[in-house]
């Protein structure tokens, strides 16, 4: 079958590929009709970042059974339209993890040493001792923000450096920290107890800009490393913060935007180490992604499952006609699940009750976990969320009983730690109408879509009135409401569907009535 790489990967890659039997083709730096040309016939693609891989190109592509991205990032590839033409998507998340981490622990010792500044002077004719004092990292304690794959990679190297660990990750186990020799804590104590602070969480809407004016007030005199994605540090706020003295100085690989802008404020400031993305850029990275892509690519043309198939299921087609309802349903329970628990994760629970548990269910739980771990990971899906489980310690319980006392089928997501738990459970409606039909027991029935509030509060006259004067003072219109309640008089559960975002200000506005017990706020749908 023909590849066709038009992008640069490591000859190991190439060298799989050849030995498989598949005819290779080398086509870089095409686009527009070339490219359309050269794809029509292909029966899989190689990309790294510097082919744009749009609809109008898979729509050209008959053939096309796999686009194998050499490296993490799949900005350039249109994974809905991949999906729509049936072509599976892969890349290859773990062949650069160890190149990530030994550049972060590069940067360290870059900034403690101020070593580029030093090297710079020198080359200009000067011999600048006086002028740098350094820190040592022994002794000293390392913060680690987000203990994923790259972090805990980090921890261990500088753990045997001599450095006390101290990380915040809310969806990392106790017991996985422990293992690698972590305290875990929350963002403020890691702040304030870390002479080092090392950021290793990807870029969401909850972590843009994680590290701004009151963060860095808080971590103070020392240094801060960023090597793993652009946007969760304001960098206004870092170079100002750097310039007055009260944060002693950054080494940064990644950026908001990149290429950096040529008036950012990191470009004037003295203790800021600076390097333009060279984390997974060494020749073992690049041949482990490269062997790794390969792999996959002779995977799916084999139809063998694909191991970081990023829009592609792991069971067969028939049984996945029967279970794609249940997939959203997971995935969904696992997302509201997750959102209304306070604190990190340590097991999720997966239960079928009725004809679903007659069902091979491996990759629906799957799916539970990735609503789960979503906000967390960068491309989290349904074949890698269990080996993310696995990563953050994070226990994974699958049970299944052919009773189901109200449903034909219920799929139940509980998800829980050492102080609380919180069971979200979903079924279908008339075959292909999802619904959310318990949180934590109680009875509501309510449609999962886009942005939900869920509310506890007492069973008493006005205050879902209270609830719906606020959110309208904060211009939030309520499309839905779903309400349930212990016992007259009791604790009541309401969920409601809103059109808008809620702002902080109405939830803290709400939560200062003493009827109100909790307000969450939870997005679905990638809203």
């Amino acid at each position: 079958m023909k590849v066709l790489v038009t992008d640069p990967i490591a000859e190991a890659g190439l060298d799989v590929l050849h030995e498989a039997g598949h005819d290779v083709e080398e086509a870089y730096d095409i686009d527009g009709e070339e490219l359309l040309e050269a794809i029509a016939d292909a029966h899989a693609l190689i990309v790294r970042s510097g082919t744009d891989v749009s609809r109008t190109v898979l729509e050209a592509a008959d053939e096309l059974v796999i686009v194998g991205r050499a490296g993490i990032g799949v900005d350039n590839i249109d994974i809905p339209a991949a999906t729509d033409e049936g072509v599976i998507v892969a890349n290859a998340p773990e062949g650069n993890v160890r190149a990530a981490a030994e550049h972060a622990v590069a940067m360290t010792f870059a900034a403690a040493r101020s070593i580029p500044q030093a090297h710079m002077r020198m080359k200009a004719g000067e011999w600048p001792k006086s002028d740098y004092m350094g820190k040592e990292v022994n002794g000293k304690t390392l913060g680690v923000v987000g203990f994923g794959r790259v972090g805990q990679e980090v921890a261990k190297k500088l753990d045997a450096l001599g450095m006390d660990l101290v990380a915040f990750d809310p969806y990392i186990s106790e017991e996985r920290a422990d293992r690698i020799g972590a305290e875990l804590v929350d963002l403020e104590t890691c702040l304030e107890r870390a002479d080092f602070l090392t950021m290793h969480t990807p870029l969401t809407p909850e972590t843009e800009d994680l590290i701004s004016d009151e963060e860095l007030e808080l971590f103070g005199e020392g240094y801060i490393v960023n090597c793993a994605r652009g946007g969760v540090i304001d960098e206004d706020a870092l170079a100002a913060k750097i310039e007055d003295g009260t944060v002693a100085g950054a080494a940064l690989d990644v950026f908001a935007e990149e290429p950096l802008p040529e008036d950012s404020p990191l470009l004037s400031v003295d203790d800021v180490i600076l390097t333009p993305h060279l984390g997974a850029s060494t020749e073992a990275a690049q041949e482990n992604v490269a062997t790794s892509t390969a792999a996959q690519v002779v995977a799916a043309l084999a139809e063998e499952p694909v191991a970081n198939a990023l829009n592609a299921p792991s069971i067969d087609e028939t049984a996945f006609q029967r279970l794609a309802p249940y997939v959203e349903i997971a995935e969904t329970a696992g997302k509201v699940a997750a959102q209304l628990l306070e604190g990190r994760i340590e097991t999720v629970d997966v239960t079928y009750e009725g004809e679903i548990a007659g069902e091979d269910v491996e990759f629906v739980t799957a799916s539970a976990l990735k609503g789960v771990f979503e906000p967390l990971e960068w491309q989290v899906n349904a074949v890698n969320a269990p080996q993310i489980a696995e990563d953050r310690g994070v226990e994974v319980v699958e049970s299944k009983t052919r009773q189901a006392e109200d449903f034909q089928s219920l799929i139940s997501v509980t998800v829980s730690n050492d102080t609380d738990e919180v069971s979200v459970d979903g079924t279908l409606f008339a075959g292909d109408d999802p619904r959310i039909v318990r949180v934590d027991g109680y009875r509501v029935d309510a449609i999962p879509h886009g942005k939900m509030v869920v509310t506890r509060n007492t069973d008493e006259p006005g205050v879902i009135g209270l609830i719906g004067t606020v959110m309208g003072s904060h211009g939030v219109n309520i499309a839905g409401m779903f309400n349930a309640r212990e016992t007259i008089g009791g604790e009541a559960l309401t969920v409601y569907n809103v059109d808008g975002t809620v702002p902080e200000a109405a939830r803290e506005e709400l939560e200062t009535d003493e009827r109100i017990v909790a307000v969450r706020y939870i997005t679905l749908n990638g809203q």
